[in-house]
């Protein structure tokens, strides 16, 4: 993986069943922030805030695109996808995800998502911190639909909000 062409794809993962016979496909949600935070740590300070933030979108997005291709059915028609993302987010234990406006006409949609992996249970720092997640809901939405949104988180359990709302509208050209 120290190749310069390295691109992700899903075997990546590996097998877990085999490789962690004993203690199984599950951590504590410390340890992932653990990896996460550290991570953010070290690129903000060779690379600074707004570029760490950056790669992070990134990383969601390729996730996004990833964990849709594998996981969900892009067939589907649009409630129903997101029922099925939905039920797929709960049973991973990656957050409880709520539709809160839609306007499939426009493409505009407003989701929340609580008890979220990145960020829930955070200090209030006054900055919204899910980058990832950001990323992570338009490399979904662009592998469902073949466009491509902009996605902003507008609250965060950072900024003191419970759950983490995010916007997520249509890119002008497409």
């Amino acid at each position: 993986m120290k190749e310069d062409n390295y691109k992700f794809q899903w075997e990546d993962i590996g097998d877990l069943e085999l490789g962690r016979p004993n203690l199984g496909n599950t951590t504590h949600l410390s340890v992932y922030r653990l990896m996460q935070y550290t991570m953010r740590s070290v690129l903000n300070k060779e690379l600074g805030g707004i570029k760490t933030s950056e790669l992070f979108f990134q990383a969601g997005f390729v996730a996004g695109e990833e964990f849709c291709k594998k996981l969900l059915n892009g067939n589907l028609k649009f409630f129903d996808f997101v029922a099925q993302l939905q039920k797929t987010l709960k049973d991973l234990n990656m957050g409880i995800l709520r539709v809160e406006k839609s306007d499939l006409e426009k493409m505009n949609f407003v989701l929340t998502v609580a008890e979220d992996l990145d960020c829930s249970g955070l200090p209030i720092t006054d900055e919204t911190v899910c980058d990832y997640d950001e990323g992570f809901i338009a490399g979904i939405f662009k592998q469902y639909s073949g466009l491509d949104f902009d996605v902003k988180e507008i609250d965060c359990w950072s900024t003191g909000d419970r759950v983490c709302r995010f916007t997520i509208n249509l890119k002008d050209g497409n």
